[in-house]
């Protein structure tokens, strides 16, 4: 049966079995999230048992929420989530390093059939989602299930990504779509017109 989850076969996801673990997990995120802000070497030491893979220097804000707690779930190096992380992570989830995260972003392995016969069933199935190294997605993001955004992205505040998104651009919008290439005038300004002080451009 746990097999199903990883395979993208349909299941129920309410078995006893699959509850059971899930509890157990869930229990560790209710910790997670009632830690205090001065008890980062706590917060560090639980998401290494919480998560998958989790790399130096990451930090999550609490509220994480997660169905499985990241059991499920990779993270790279030096990864930021900022308040209200929503992992919906029935099945892997896959975050390079120096990955950003906006307030209140949700990133969804989960899917549902669209026969009304099969949701009166309950039935679920899952499929992975991979997110790049030094990707930054903008709050409110939406990242559907499937979904493989490609290094180096920017994916605008409120944006649903329903398709793969390649390396290099910035992509916008609902359903998601690329905008342009990270090109010249992103070496020269950071933000509307601001030059970017040349003490940072150097390696």
């Amino acid at each position: 049966m746990f097999e199903q989850l990883h395979n993208g076969a349909l299941y129920y996801p309410n078995a006893d079995e699959i509850m059971e673990v899930q509890t157990q997990c869930m229990e560790k995120l209710y910790d997670y999230n009632r830690t205090r802000p001065g008890e980062q070497a706590r917060r560090a030491a639980l998401l290494k048992e919480m998560f998958a893979e989790i790399g130096e220097g990451c930090y999550i804000e609490p509220p994480l929420h997660a169905n499985w707690g990241g059991r499920f779930v990779r993270f790279g190096k030096n990864v930021y989530a900022n308040f209200g992380l929503t992992l919906v992570d029935d099945t892997e989830i896959t975050v390079g390093d120096c990955c950003m995260f906006g307030p209140n972003v949700v990133v969804a392995t989960a899917g549902h059939p669209i026969l009304p016969k099969l949701r009166e069933k309950g039935l679920q199935y899952n499929m992975p989602v991979h997110i790049g190294k030094n990707c930054w997605i903008g709050a409110g993001a939406l990242i559907m299930p499937g979904v493989t955004i490609g290094d180096n992205a920017v994916i605008g505040a409120g944006s649903v990504v329903t398709k793969d998104i390649p390396s290099n651009v910035v992509a916008v919008g609902n359903p998601c779509r690329l905008l342009r290439p990270v090109g010249d005038k992103d070496r020269k300004y950071y933000f509307r017109g601001r030059k970017i002080p040349k003490e940072f451009l150097e390696d």
